[in-house]
């Protein structure tokens, strides 16, 4: 028999609240309400350009200016934007949870900026930089909140060369010690996975190596994706919208 919206609301609320270790992974959805792109379709386009044409190390390395005027963009098109429902009630639950811990997608920092503990980036940040030559002086990545920059690309303040976004293209892996926090976040008690089509790995596995091992698993989204079959409590709403409704019932 198929459950109304009502009832599944309920056993998440239920499943989470009696958790000792809750895992949540989110993706775009998170930030929509937000107003933050998703960058996602044939539609979203910058000056012609797919997220997948610039968004690698060859682009870089053929364009830097045309990859930094994008990424430059994207940082003025964020900057405004603030975390929303979905975002507050993940902060709350961070604190509530002592071994609680987010993996999200998204490189907007809103999880960040609305208080959650324990956040592993799988792509990074926007707002990071890293030096493009990877010099001996710099570190790995360093917080920049400019949203215009004098030049492009922006100097790496150790060596004078290029830098580039302290995020993961396309073609990159995954930082290790990401792979590392996730591996040890599917040992949970319940995992959630919130605003993601789940099509891009690793981050997808999460969620099916978590209920492979006994965790309740609870996928939030509006429209069907490749889990919703292998999930125990899948909720066709958005996050925002779910995420209120549950935690107003816990």
């Amino acid at each position: 028999m198929k459950r109304s919206i009502e009832d599944l609301l309920d056993r998440a609320a239920h499943v989470i609240s009696t958790a000792r270790t809750v895992t949540v992974v989110t993706g775009a959805g998170v930030s929509a309400a937000s107003g933050v792109p998703t960058f996602r379709g044939a539609t979203d386009l910058w000056k012609s350009f797919r997220p997948e044409d610039l968004a690698t190390p060859e682009a870089f390395a053929r364009d830097p200016g045309t990859v930094w005027e994008w990424y430059q963009w994207r940082r003025s098109s964020i900057a405004d934007c603030r975390p929303n429902r979905a975002h507050e009630v993940l902060a709350v639950w961070s604190r509530r949870y002592p071994r609680f811990h987010l993996i999200t997608q998204n490189v907007d920092g809103l999880h960040e900026r609305a208080g959650t503990a324990d956040v592993t980036r799988f792509h990074g940040s926007i707002w990071d930089l890293q030096c493009a030559v990877a010099c001996a002086g710099a570190p790995r990545t360093w917080s920049d909140h400019t949203v215009e920059f004098p030049r492009l690309p922006p100097p790496c303040p150790h060596c004078g060369g290029p830098a580039r976004p302290g995020v993961v293209w396309f073609g990159e892996a995954i930082p290790a010690e990401a792979i590392i926090a996730a591996h040890r976040a599917s040992l949970c008690d319940v995992c959630i996975v919130v605003g993601t089509s789940s099509q891009v790995y690793p981050a997808a596995g999460i969620v099916t190596a978590a209920g492979s091992r006994g965790a309740t698993t609870i996928e939030i989204n509006p429209e069907t994706t490749a889990l919703t079959r292998a999930m125990d409590i899948s909720i066709a709403l958005p996050a925002v919208d779910a995420l209120d409704r549950i935690e107003w019932r816990m």
